[in-house]
Parts: structure tokens; C-alpha cells; sequence
């Protein structure tokens, strides 16, 4: 007799797809508990920049997953897995139902599609090589390796380029072939808008993050901890960094936060479009309880 699973439900979508509000309304009707999917959302203080949500949202539903690291700590994808099937199980023992929601793609890859990848141990003297090239460079030797992971990541984002180098390094085999049977039922649900609509919600977020404090909050996070790599490789705190640095005016700044943002949605899409089983722009009344 085939064991029923657990049922799980997934929140996908681009940045600025309506997410937040989506998973809240779900899981409120559906008595579920929300599992942040979403690789900034960890890190105690990135608030306005990442669209955190806020206290008074995280009270009326139980959220998991969010403001569990300082951002100094090299918080993997693989050490979010291994936190989130553990915030998962707990639900589940509870009797509700899970909602996992976010946007960071490969965490969704190892939690929800049980990707059994070993542990690979931070190289820094293979990262520190690394460092020496130029992200352009560095971005090629991925492609070389892995052109769906270079897909999914930034160009420009040094970081996760290295450190998806470091993995291509030392696991024996694609990532592809460490996948398991999943532990769970998963109903995938995606958010999306047309592009310029999609365009426009994004402009207006950034807008409202720097009415909301975005430049206070960075100069804030730089005063209490200083450059470092979570912070100044953000998207909504590097281009503020580059104008508290001089480099751009404010209005510069909002106008590339708001490109990057758009390049960041383009990538998020890649990922997501090539999941079938994603039921894209479902209400939520339509999902059973």
C-alpha cells in the first residue's frame, strides 16, 4: 500500500509578485504555518532592503526561517535545508500545513526536492584564487561547468559564482544525480505578472523601501558591521552602499536597485519556469483546506 505523504505547499514567484500577502491569506484559511524560502531573509537587520516581512505580519501566522542568523555567518543552502525540513516536520507534527514561500530557487531545489548533496566544507584557499579573477572571468568558468547554474545567478555577483564553483569542485557528480524521492506532497503554486506589470510593482517596492529608511538602514548595518560580503553583494544594499561611497547620487542609486531588481526577477523566472508541476496564479480559495 503506497504511504501518503505529508502535504506541503509551495509559494513561488519573481520578487514583487505579491508573495508575502499571498501566503498569508493562504495560510490563514488553510490553518498553515509559513516557511521563508528566501537566502536574505535569515539575517538579523536586512529588513527594508530584502522587503522583510514585518512583525505584525509574522504574528497573525507563525513564520520560520526568518532572522535566524547574524550577517556575518556564511549561512549555506545546504545548512537551510537541514533548518527548514526540521521548522517542516514540527508543523506537520502540529497538524498544519506548511507554506513554504520565497524566492531563492535552489533552496527550494534542496528542501522540497530532496536533493541529497553531501556537505562540501568552505575551501578558502580554492575561494581565494578564485577571488583574484574578475567576475566576468569567473562567471565563463561556470558556464563551462554548469550553464543552468550560471543561469540562475547574478554575472556580477562574485560570491555566488565562487561558491557555486566551489561545489562544481568538489562533488563527485552534477547535482542532478544526488536527487531522492521527495519527503513530501508538494503543491506548487506560482506568482507572476505580465512584464510590465511586473516592472511596475518593483519600481514602486523600491520606492517605497527608500521612503521607508533604506538609507538609514544600510548606513546602520555598515556602522554595525562593517563591509561585509552578505551586506555589500545585496541587492537593495550594495547600490545604496555605492551612493553613502559617493558614487552614485540617490537617484542614481534607486534607478539601478531597481534594474538589478529586474535582472534578479529575469533569473528567479529561469529557475522556477522549468519546474512543471508549478500551477501558476491559483487563488488561494481554490486550494483545499
Amino acid at each position: 500500500m503506497k504511504i501518503k505523504k505529508p502535504r506541503v505547499i509551495a509559494v513561488v514567484g519573481p520578487t514583487a509578485s505579491g508573495k508575502t500577502d499571498y501566503a498569508l491569506e493562504l495560510a490563514e484559511r488553510i490553518s498553515g504555518e509559513i516557511v521563508s524560502a528566501d537566502s536574505r531573509l535569515v539575517y538579523k537587520g536586512f529588513d527594508i532592503g530584502t522587503a522583510k516581512p514585518t512583525l505584525e505580519e509574522r504574528k497573525s501566522i507563525p513564520h520560520y526561517m526568518i532572522d535566524i542568523a547574524e550577517p556575518e555567518v556564511d549561512y549555506s543552502a545546504g545548512l537551510y535545508a537541514e533548518d527548514a525540513s526540521r521548522a517542516i516536520d514540527s508543523i506537520i507534527e502540529r497538524g498544519h500545513v506548511p507554506v513554504v514561500v520565497g524566492g531563492t530557487g535552489l533552496y527550494f531545489r534542496l528542501l522540497l526536492e530532496n536533493y541529497d548533496v553531501p556537505k562540501i566544507e568552505p575551501d578558502y584557499e580554492f575561494r581565494d584564487k578564485l577571488r583574484e579573477y574578475p567576475a566576468e572571468e569567473l562567471y565563463s568558468m561556470l558556464k563551462s561547468k554548469s550553464m543552468q547554474r550560471a543561469a540562475e545567478i547574478d554575472p556580477n555577483d562574485k560570491k555566488k559564482i565562487i561558491r557555486a564553483l566551489e561545489m562544481a569542485e568538489h562533488l563527485e557528480k552534477p547535482l542532478s544525480e544526488y536527487k531522492k524521492e521527495p519527503l513530501y506532497e508538494v503543491e506548487w503554486i506560482g506568482l507572476n505578472f505580465d512584464r510590465s506589470d511586473l516592472y511596475d510593482r518593483i519600481n514602486r517596492r523600491v520606492d517605497k523601501m527608500i521612503n521607508d529608511g533604506l538609507v538609514d538602514e544600510t548606513r546602520n548595518l555598515l556602522a554595525k558591521h562593517g563591509r561585509i560580503k552578505n551586506l555589500v553583494c545585496t541587492i537593495g544594499y550594495q547600490e545604496i552602499i555605492a551612493y553613502l561611497d559617493g558614487i552614485l547620487t540617490l537617484e542614481e542609486a534607486k534607478d539601478k536597485l531597481k534594474q538589478n531588481t529586474r535582472n534578479y526577477a529575469k533569473r528567479q523566472l529561469t529557475w522556477f519556469r522549468k519546474n512543471k508541476a508549478i500551477q501558476w496564479n491559483i487563488e488561494p480559495v481554490r486550494l483545499k483546506k
